[in-house]
This record gives structure tokens, sequence and C-alpha cells, in this order.
């Protein structure tokens, strides 16, 4: 992070492992700015499961919602944004779906490096969502996809699991480790 730059954290990890709803949660209770995930996003807006090509719209629409967030941060000075994802994320489901990724966002994902990637286990019940997600058995083939793709693509990498209340204490504990703020702030 450079100096005055927000610190940018991303929730990333197989599907269903909770990155969206920890995400949101945690930038209400810390009053940070968020961006979402453009892929599910794009999904939910075309009313079906994404193809092979869109996987650059995806990648570009997700450097768009991450620079909004971090403009945000800039403006209203908070310390840092939180992510739903990031292009790391667009890499590894491009490999996991598609068998490849195009080389202009692995070097992007490679050059917008995040300060933290809280990398999210797929140890909690897996949530259908049919056109936005796969299906459960696709989280543990994911989970080594994204291993790997973080220790190539990324920087510092904390590996968070347990129950969905266990994993928000455990992230917002990261979070605010690295923020560098009381464990008690609202």
């Amino acid at each position: 992070m450079s100096a005055g730059a927000p610190w940018r954290i991303v929730f990333t990890g197989p599907e269903s492992t909770g990155k969206t709803w920890l995400t949101g949660r945690l930038a209400a209770e810390l009053g940070l700015p968020f961006s979402g995930e453009a892929a599910r996003e794009l999904a939910e807006s075309a009313g079906r499961a994404l193809v092979p090509a869109d996987i650059e719209r995806v990648a570009r629409r997700q450097i768009e919602l991450e620079e909004a967030a971090l403009a945000e941060a800039r403006r209203c000075g908070a310390p840092a944004v939180l992510h739903d994802t990031d292009l790391v994320s667009t890499v590894v489901y491009g490999w996991h779906y598609n068998g490849g990724c195009p080389d202009w966002i692995e070097r992007a994902a490679a050059a917008r490096r995040a300060d933290l990637h809280l990398l999210l286990l797929p140890d909690v019940p897996f949530v259908a969502e049919p056109g936005v997600r796969g299906d459960a058995a696709d989280r543990a083939a994911q989970l080594p996809l994204f291993r790997a793709g973080l220790a190539r693509l990324a920087g510092a990498v904390e590996e968070i699991g347990g129950d969905w209340e266990e994993r928000a204490a455990r992230a917002r504990e990261r979070v605010l480790a690295r923020l560098a703020l009381p464990a008690s702030a609202d």
C-alpha cells in the first residue's frame, strides 16, 4: 500500500463460502466502502449462467467496481476498502470453468495486487443459486486452484474457515488487525 492510499482487502475463495455476505457485513460494521462481485452482477442481470465469452466483460466490470470503491474510500478518508472478489477470482474461475484465462486478465490481476486476501474455506453448507454458481462438488476442485492462483498473483493471504459466525469473527479480527483498529471499533 502506498502512503495515504486505502488498504485493499479481498474476500476470495470457492463458491458459496460467504464472500458476498462477509464483505457486506464487515463493510457495514466498520463503515468501509466495498465493491461487489462483477460475475454475480453480470449473471444476475443476464438471467443466465456466464459463458466463456463473458470473462473479459467480467474482468472489465470487476476493475470498474473496485476503482469506484477505491475512489469512495479516498473521498471519505476511509482507511480501507473491502472487495467481494477481485481479478484473482476471475482468473481462477476462468481456469476452472473455461480451461484458461486471457493473458491480459492475469497480468492485470498481478498488477492490481491487494494488500490482503482472505481465502474463505468451503467448510460451511453450500447454498445453491442456479445461474449464479456451480454446484457443491465444484468447491473441492476450486480450493487448490485458489491456493495456486493466490500464491502466484497475490501478496498476503490468510485462510479463514469455521461456521458462519466463526468465519465472521475471524475475518473481522483479520481486517481490524490489518488496519490496527481497536477490536471494539463499531
